[in-house]
């Protein structure tokens, strides 16, 4: 199993191996490291013959091996690309088991003239290939590659390159500042440019302008938090809680932040039950819309008064650590626990 960064060392000398299994959260990033091996193999005046792409979604093994048999047209390799192929996730249905499995088998024994791209996204940010028992049986007879966090330098760099083919000029010091505020996914990363290259229009980007627009990432885990107790994931919920502790032994934080932020669901709630609109929300605290949008949408998972109770309870939780001797990560567990009981 390797990482972008080695994938990209291996590409420069012609390297190349008969498949591949890219895996991780940043589609982006996985186009651009299949875009590198496509370009070392095939000419752009053949790419349409020669590179084939298949719907993860939609394939089946047979138009797998047709596509991986058929022999290269004027060219000595053909690239066949699977994207999204759900299948290769360690949960799928019998349909989805049974294609695994062939691909599986296929894999040693591929034609030496293709070469096979296979690629999947991470349901969340805390998963990795090592926790899967079909990408473990993978890196057996393909090579993996797990496209993570690129290192500062060259996370920076790439961050201002996506600036600057927008036509849009960023100091060095902002692009710094941008990179570590937005959160190391490119998809979002082009997303939060656009946003931000719009507010600014003709003049230069500032760190206030970058403070406005874009959370914390502290912020974004407490967001996510929430929005896995709004879809009833208890072991992600507490998952990313054990993350949040590990990172800090702030527990009354921790509690205020998700107080705070279940408060701000139950005003908006109001506020929708009122005949309030996205922009009005949006105005009156100060958050752009697409946010407010999100936020909507997690407050409709819950009741005025199952918000009201979740505040009661994250304010017992908070007065418990207060005033006793008590196990702090247990008292959070049962916090976690009696909120998803609230009813």
């Amino acid at each position: 199993m390797i990482d972008f960064d080695v994938l990209e060392g291996e590409v420069k000398k012609g390297k190349f191996e008969n498949s591949y299994i890219f895996c991780g959260l940043d589609e982006e990033l996985i186009k651009e490291g299949i875009d590198l091996i496509v370009k070392k193999n095939i000419e752009d005046s053949l790419l349409d013959l020669n590179c084939i792409r298949l719907d993860g979604l939609t394939t089946t093994f047979d138009d797998i091996m047709n596509a991986c048999e058929t022999m290269p047209f004027m060219g000595d390799k053909k690239v066949v690309i699977v994207y999204r192929a759900s299948f290769l996730k360690d949960k799928t249905d019998s349909a989805g088991t049974k294609l695994y499995n062939e691909t599986l088998k296929y894999l040693k024994d591929l034609p030496p003239y293709t070469i096979l791209i296979m690629y999947y996204l991470f349901n969340d940010k805390r998963d990795t290939p090592k926790k899967s028992n079909k990408v473990k049986a993978l890196d057996k007879v393909s090579k993996v590659v797990h496209f993570d966090k690129l290192k500062k330098d060259r996370y920076y760099k790439k961050v201002e390159e996506v600036f600057k083919e927008k036509g849009k000029n960023i100091g060095k010091v902002e692009v710094r500042y941008f990179s570590e505020k937005v959160q190391n996914n490119f998809n979002i990363i082009i997303r939060e440019a656009d946003k931000i290259i719009a507010y600014t229009k003709d003049r230069e980007i500032t760190k206030n302008d970058i403070d406005k627009l874009i959370a914390n990432s502290s912020e974004d885990d407490i967001f996510d938090l929430i929005d896995f107790i709004s879809q009833k994931k208890v072991e992600k919920t507490l998952d990313l809680l054990y993350e949040l502790l590990s990172k800090s032994d702030q527990h009354m934080l921790i509690i205020s932040n998700i107080e705070n932020n279940f408060k701000r669901l139950y005003e908006i709630k109001l506020f929708i039950q009122s005949g309030e609109r996205v922009d009005g929300i949006a105005s009156k605290f100060r958050l752009p819309s697409f946010i407010v949008e999100k936020l909507i949408n997690q407050c409709n998972k819950f009741s005025l008064k199952q918000l009201q109770k979740i505040m009661e309870i994250c304010l017992e939780t908070e007065n418990k650590l207060k005033t006793s001797g008590v196990d702090k990560n247990m008292e959070m567990e049962l916090m976690i626990f009696n909120i998803f009981m609230t009813k």
